[in-house]
């Protein structure tokens, strides 16, 4: 299987200006537990997760006054989607993360997220939210 499979095309974009509550609740509307940054003034992107935002809370930081470029990953492995599940696992196991943007081209089309992964590796599992009710 490969990451087109397993990504989400939910791909939520802030600016690096947006505070991380702003960016919380972005990603807390859309379910998703990473933003993709884009800087308009470098024509860079990196990512924002939710790990980003719980350790600025952690350290007592402001989620108010505390914005996404101060947080962001720039130093991002992206996936293509063409990649196997197995080499976009081996590369957030290597690097550490549990989320890749997937790139086509110059732009950002999805995210995959080890959680996506899982769900494909393991078929009739069922999403938490679907057992709720």
């Amino acid at each position: 299987m490969l990451v087109r499979d397993a990504m989400s095309t939910v791909v939520l974009t802030i600016g690096p200006a947006h505070t991380l509550r702003q960016a919380a609740r972005l990603m807390a509307a859309r379910r998703v537990g990473a933003a993709v940054v884009l800087d308009p003034d470098t024509s860079g992107l990196g990512i924002l997760t939710e790990r980003d935002i719980l350790n600025s809370l952690g350290q007592n930081q402001d989620p108010d006054r505390e914005t996404a470029s101060k947080h962001t990953t720039t130093d991002v492995v992206f996936a293509a989607p063409g990649w196997t599940l197995d080499e976009a696992a081996q590369a957030m196991a290597h690097g550490g993360f549990r989320h890749l943007i997937v790139l086509d081209g110059d732009g950002p089309v999805g995210v995959v997220s080890v959680r996506d992964i899982i769900r494909c590796w393991a078929p009739g599992r069922r999403h938490p939210a679907e057992l709720v009710g």
